[in-house]
């Protein structure tokens, strides 16, 4: 007889950025299968997901993963219901219009390294150092971090999550990370997955994440995103410029919808500096990192047949709720 921990993760109801929330459930002789994993319930009303008077939400598991920080343990991500077991009004994955998998997301998750001792990144100069030195840096006097990042490259690698490369970026501690999946929910699943491996490494090293989109205020240092690169059969195969900027026209009078689901406080990191595009306006076109919407180069040396980018996604947003708003503004132009 075996006993088995399995993690259940799931997002709380907190306002306006929902946290990362895990127990542990052991299972006697646990088959490894996603299938075999049982429907659990928690308190609601201990993460603003339900009154004390009713406060069982349940938890339904829809990824697993192994768990590489833990002997005979697995990772299992979930939806939040409701008793009944309809789609509680937190779970942004229930909402995703992509049950055949047509639409492919890449998300570049930016964040900061933070010292809880300081309240700055870590490493964080006090001299007049500007910003610029320290993307994709070496060296002890430029790079800070790289031990924990290195774990978590290889703690994704052995989870099974397809992570497809990291870089430190411009700012001192601020470091990112890219996940690519075929599919709008499984993309999600391992970003936040990803999240929660870096969150609970972090804590080896008495250091904390800061997914805040602009974590160091007014100054000139850059802010975090979680650009949103993504595509569907149209996009990867329709040979057609016309059909591309029907696409991006389509991003244009819905420019409210997306920024209310791509990300608290993103107005302090849309400022049109630092290769943003301001939040009220609406842009895009070939190589721009300055506009909504840049499509890449590359889409369009390979014939106007590949993807598009979304520059807009702050570090802290949903990408389940980011890729359903993408999905639902594509499907109304093709």
């Amino acid at each position: 007889m075996s006993k088995s921990k399995l993690e259940y993760i799931w997002l709380d109801g907190y306002q306006p950025t929902a946290n990362l929330r895990s127990k542990t459930k052991i299972e006697t002789d646990f088959t490894g299968k996603l299938e075999d994993c049982p429907l659990w319930a928690f308190d609601g009303s201990s993460t603003r997901q339900a009154e004390g008077g009713s406060s069982d939400c349940l938890l339904q598991p829809v990824a697993l993963y192994p768990d590489p920080a833990r002997k005979d343990g697995f990772l299992v991500m979930c939806e939040v219901l409701n008793a009944d077991s309809t789609p509680h009004v937190t779970n942004g994955r229930a909402t995703i219009d992509d049950d055949d998998d047509d639409f492919w997301f890449g998300f570049e998750q930016e964040y900061f390294l933070w010292d809880p001792e300081t309240n700055l990144p870590l490493g964080f100069p006090r001299d007049q150092t500007p910003q610029g030195q320290f993307y994709c840096s070496v060296g002890a006097k430029n790079s800070f971090g790289r031990e924990m990042v290195e774990r978590h490259i290889d703690l994704c690698i052995e989870a099974g999550i397809n992570i497809e490369g990291i870089n430190a970026e411009v700012a001192a501690g601020q470091w990112e990370f890219q996940i690519f999946s075929k599919g709008a929910k499984e993309a999600g699943d391992q970003i936040w997955v990803a999240r929660y491996l870096l969150e609970r490494l972090g804590e080896e090293y008495g250091l904390a994440v800061n997914w805040h989109p602009k974590p160091l205020g007014d100054t000139d240092w850059n802010g975090s995103g979680m650009h949103a690169n993504f595509s569907n059969e149209v996009l990867r195969t329709c040979g057609d410029k016309a059909i591309y900027e029907k696409i991006c026209e389509a991003f244009r009078p819905v420019v409210n919808e997306h920024i209310a689901v791509y990300g608290a406080y993103n107005d302090l990191r849309l400022t049109g500096k630092h290769e943003t595009a301001a939040i009220t306006d609406f842009s895009f076109g070939v190589s721009d990192r300055g506009a909504s919407i840049r499509i890449p180069i590359m889409t369009v040396e390979r014939g106007w047949k590949g993807w598009l980018e979304d520059r807009r996604p702050a570090s802290n947003g949903d990408p389940y709720k980011i890729a359903a708003r993408i999905i639902k503004t594509v499907k109304s132009a093709v």
